[in-house]
């Protein structure tokens, strides 16, 4: 006789799931309450949250039409109204313009760890609950959301300790390698 049984393991992981799904929909708190101190987005991007807000949508929809989903359908209810206020208050706060990417400014500043960890482990428990239930409308696409998390992370790792691009340049640093010494302090001083 096994340990556990399928059915075991289905409740376990989905009862994981839950825990650390609902980490994951707060772990952006801290950014938004720095959005609502400051009363400004500040290059923060909506696309993380509207992803979210979609996913746990059709999450709360495939749900209602499966039977016996309460996990599935607690969690991503719960999901729907956290990523709403997020949005809400991001609209509220939100500059006209567009600010900055990661890649483009090598900053991670406005990309945070904990999001991305938690995001990973819950594609991990969201994966094992779909799998152990024989649902692979769960268990497929939390592959993509395990490699996508990693992906994320690495990315935080690499750009982690970059400098900030405030998008200032030193007038000495945009100097050709062949110019002297007194042709750059003049074009130094001319800046000034």
């Amino acid at each position: 006789m096994a340990l556990f049984s399928a059915e075991h393991l289905a409740f376990l992981f989905g009862l994981l799931g839950n825990v650390i799904s609902f980490l994951v929909f707060l772990a952006p708190m801290p950014t938004f309450y720095t959005i609502w101190k400051r009363k400004s987005s500040e290059g923060f991007q909506a696309l993380p949250y509207s992803v979210a807000y979609f996913s746990a949508s059709l999450l709360l929809y495939y749900a209602f039409l499966k039977t016996g989903a309460f996990m599935i359908i607690t969690i991503n209810g719960i999901g729907c109204f956290i990523e709403t206020v997020y949005l809400l208050i991001y609209i509220i706060y939100a500059p006209k313009k567009s600010k900055r990417r990661v890649i483009k400014t090598k900053s991670v500043e406005y990309m945070p760890f904990t999001l991305s960890f938690f995001l990973t482990l819950c594609a991990t428990m969201w994966f094992f609950y779909g799998f152990f239930v024989n649902d692979y409308y769960i268990a497929g696409p939390n592959i993509l959301g395990f490699l996508f998390g990693i992906a994320q992370m690495i990315l935080y790792f690499v750009y982690k300790n970059a400098k900030k691009d405030d998008g200032k340049l030193e007038p000495t640093k945009n100097i050709e390698k062949n110019t002297s010494l007194e042709e750059a302090k003049e074009v130094e001083i001319v800046s000034k």
